[in-house]
């Protein structure tokens, strides 16, 4: 069992910890073929890095489509990959060394080898073996499709979400007094269609703590919760979400949620894992950007070019460049020799991470071959590939024995150098005769489609100077199409552009000496672009009600999910537009609604006809992100630092290689800050994160992971982090003197809650202190842990040994406190 708010976690017998740690193993051990089935990152892997060499490489001899099926196996669908062949499974899902797939893609026997006639790269088993350590994900249901052709142009533009969104209708409802919006009348009318009727409205304190998470991720002052519920009016609740939007506490709230979008980290990630000391610098950028109400469109079009943005103030020019570092911050492969691929391996990210943050769709997946679901040619993935190819992205790191591609930063404080085209090439030197002009043909036939040499870097900017992540101009240059997308078949160059699908209106015109980023910059933004409103108002509905309304986020496309309510999503979409793109005007209409304002009560009809609240119902209860917990228990134990920290602890260390001892980063005078300004090394993501799904740094996340799993709550009780904050808030229940233990039982569940507890909770939380204080005066050794949780050598002290009987006491009852599940989920 696990503890109930009023037990005690702390002081369980070891017995029953080594129970709880038992269930917790086997049920994590369970988990790993649901991930396999619900992970969305992990999703995103398989399609971008295993389904495309599947359906290149295996698909021919081993599919329902081929009509072959050697040695009993087939590989186009979930079940039939787990279920192997007939020398039986392939692969042990979570255990590469179990996995006899990966010693047939190494070809270590020379009668198991596949693909039979061409060995993969390393870099390509590599990846097999990192998906099989995921637990295998593998989005494919069912039996494979049996043509994984997408369709053509024509066709393509009239897929729903390829078309630009139309204002509907608003509809007419029965119940003409229940809505208090037209989001309201979209989600009636589809529930009086099903027969269906909403539940009751929330409860004040219970819509006070919802819309405080939701909107600056930290828990609601006691104060302002009463004054609510003692007059909780229209007007009342207006001005709460009113200063919530106002505080900077939302951008940083709702800037974590870009970050986890724009794959946000201070570390290379990958083989070497070289540090960024200057990343924090677009972290901040984003916060600030959003809590100044930076219009959407403006946002995104900084983010893409904000280095080409005409300004005569030097501010604005840094905080421009400072913008591009969405295009720098992603992971790279420091450890490639071969300088072309590591650039197009730069630039295949760069286009992944725009094209699925703004758009939704996966454009990467053209890269060895056109979509194999959706009208996107490889053509459109060269094309856009020339534009990064033509910019010159510095994202530092200094060389060393394992950085084989270091680069340089953009020095700030001082005008721009803008990068002059190459000038045309005069030859002075002209083949004489006819054998010569031959041999010349020669060898531009076969140079044809090679890249241009590369704008030499810029020198690093001194150490001390304010230095910057991000891009600039190259030398403009279109990208040869790679057959399979190997940089050795060269294919003829493409001419710089745009995905051809998106093209609702005439694509805008790339200068031959530009790179092509700020027409790419207007063309995402554009009010015709079908895709980047509809997105991105998906996404505010998402962090709001736990689901989108197209459920896949991140994915717009043929295999991502239908919108559950296509006309309020078109609807939301074109008012966002024509509002100025505010995102605060957005989620202020949202929270508004009585949509949002519902309880999470159940009715019997609701459970019956839609059990997974598709339609909006009711509100669904969430669990809180990782750092909304954390930060909400250092609020809560009145020791959560406010102050926006001044750069980065990894600022402080340099861009070499970093270590094991990554986590003494997140020490110090960050231990207490706002968990957004936590280091995030590729690698390294401290526990207090990783455990409550905190988004993978080097993949775009728009929609997390969400578990409840026993880890988390064994972390919660045995945690030396947590028993510190937990003697925190015990210390700040007792600084009253004048307060009676009732008095501060309420103050404790008021500040936990934003609620007073039942007279039941209050009853059995007094008998517990009181017994506990009992205990602990007459036998006092037993403050001391047990031996399985006596501190370790160099671990530090939480200072439990040290602590008064009443201190122990009501450390332990803080602690259930934070333990419990109504502290971790919103209702």
């Amino acid at each position: 069992m696990l503890p109930e708010p009023g037990l005690c976690p702390i002081t369980m017998k070891p017995r029953l910890l080594t129970v709880l740690l038992s269930v917790a193993a086997l049920l994590a051990g369970s988990r790993v073929g649901h991930a396999a089935a619900t992970d969305p990152a992990g999703h995103e892997f398989f399609e971008k890095r295993i389904r495309p060499v599947l359906v290149d490489k295996c698909y021919s001899c081993h599919s329902e489509a081929s009509g072959k099926r050697k040695g009993g196996l087939l590989l186009d669908s979930r079940d039939a990959i787990h279920q192997g062949g007939d020398h039986g499974a392939i692969l042990t899902p979570g255990d590469p060394k179990a996995s006899p797939i990966l010693e047939a893609l190494r070809w270590v026997d020379k009668d198991r080898r596949m693909p039979p006639k061409e060995q993969l790269s390393a870099a390509v088993v590599a990846d097999f073996e990192e998906w099989i350590r995921r637990g295998a994900p593998d989005p494919r249901e069912g039996a494979a499709p049996v043509s994984l052709r997408a369709p053509d142009l024509a066709t393509g533009k009239t897929f729903w979400s390829f078309q630009p969104p139309k204002a509907p209708a608003v509809p007419a409802v029965t119940h003409a007094d229940w809505p208090r919006s037209d989001i309201d009348r979209f989600v009636l009318a589809t529930l009086e269609l099903k027969g269906i009727e909403p539940v009751a409205d929330a409860d004040p304190r219970t819509l006070i703590r919802r819309v405080s998470f939701d909107l600056v991720g930290l828990p609601p002052a006691p104060e302002v919760v009463e004054k609510y519920a003692a007059n909780p009016t229209p007007e009342a609740y207006a001005k709460i979400v009113d200063d919530l939007l106002a505080s900077r506490f939302f951008g940083e709230r709702w800037g974590r949620h870009w970050l986890d979008v724009a794959r946000y980290a201070e570390s290379t990630g990958k083989e070497r894992n070289n540090a960024f000391p200057e990343a924090w610098r677009y972290r901040d950028w984003v916060i600030d950007a959003l809590n100044a109400g930076m219009p959407y469109d403006e946002f995104i079009r900084r983010q893409v070019a904000g280095d080409l943005m005409p300004t005569d103030d030097l501010s604005e020019r840094d905080r421009n460049v400072v913008a591009t570092g969405f295009l720098a911050v992603g992971p790279k492969g420091l450890n490639e020799r071969r300088r072309e691929q590591f650039l197009m391996e730069l630039v295949d990210e760069q286009i992944d991470v725009t094209t699925r943050a703004v758009l939704g769709v996966t454009v990467a997946c053209a890269r060895c071959h056109d979509h194999k679901f959706d009208p996107i040619s490889q053509k459109d993935y060269y094309a856009m590939a020339g534009i990064f190819r033509s910019s010159q992205t510095l994202y530092g790191t200094v060389t060393n024995l394992g950085n084989r591609q270091p680069s340089s930063l953009i020095a700030l404080g001082k005008p721009a150098e803008p990068l002059p085209p190459e000038p045309a090439r005069v030859d002075t030197d002209r083949p004489r005769g006819k054998a010569a002009r031959q041999a010349a043909v020669r060898r531009a036939v076969q140079n044809r489609g090679r890249s241009e040499p590369e704008a030499p870097l810029p020198p690093m900017p001194p150490e001390g100077s304010p230095r910057a992540m991000g891009v600039r101009e190259g030398r403009p240059m279109n990208c040869a199409l790679l057959v399979r997308g190997e940089i050795s078949q060269r294919g003829d160059p493409v001419p710089r552009g745009f995905v051809e699908v998106l093209n609702t209106v005439p694509a805008p015109s790339i200068p031959s000496r530009e790179s092509g980023r700020r027409q790419l910059a207007e063309w995402l933004t554009r009010p015709e672009n079908p895709l980047t409103a509809r997105v991105e108002v998906n996404r505010a509905w998402l962090h709001l009600f736990g689901r989108g309304i197209v459920r896949t986020a991140d994915d717009f496309g043929a295999l991502g999910e239908k919108p559950t309510h296509p006309e309020l999503l078109d609807h939301l979409a074109v008012q966002f537009a024509s509002n100025g793109w505010s995102l605060k005007k957005l989620l202020r209409e949202l929270v508004l609604s009585r949509t949002y304002q519902l309880s999470s009560d159940t009715s019997a009809k609701g459970l019956e006809l839609d059990p997974d609240n598709t339609l909006l119902w009711r509100s669904s209860p969430r669990r809180l992100d990782a750092e909304a917990i954390r930060d909400a228990m250092l609020a809560v134990a009145g020791i959560l630092d406010t102050k926006p920290p001044e750069g980065s602890p990894v600022a402080a260390i340099g861009d070499g290689p970093l270590r094991r001892g990554a986590d003494s980063l997140r020490t110090g005078d960050f231990a207490r800050k706002r968990s957004v300004y936590l280091p995030v090394i590729r690698g390294f993501v401290p526990e207090s994160m990783e455990l409550f799904d905190f988004a993978e740094p080097s993949l775009v996340v728009a929609d997390r992971d969400t578990t409840n799993v026993p880890a988390q709550a064994l972390y919660l009780m045995n945690n030396e982090d947590i028993v510190a904050i937990s003697r925190a808030f015990a210390r700040r229940l007792l600084a009253d003197g004048g307060l009676s233990p009732r008095d501060r039982i309420d103050r404790a569940y008021c500040l936990a809650f934003g609620r007073p507890p039942t007279p039941r909770e209050l009853l059995r939380a007094a008998e517990f202190l009181r017994e506990e204080i009992g205990d602990v005066a007459r036998n006092p050794g037993s403050t001391n842990p047990p031996p399985d949780r006596r501190r370790r050598p160099g671990q530090r002290n939480t200072g439990r040994d040290s602590m008064r009987p009443g201190e122990v006491a009501w450390t332990s009852f803080t602690q259930a406190l934070f333990a419990s599940a109504e502290f971790r989920f919103v209702h």
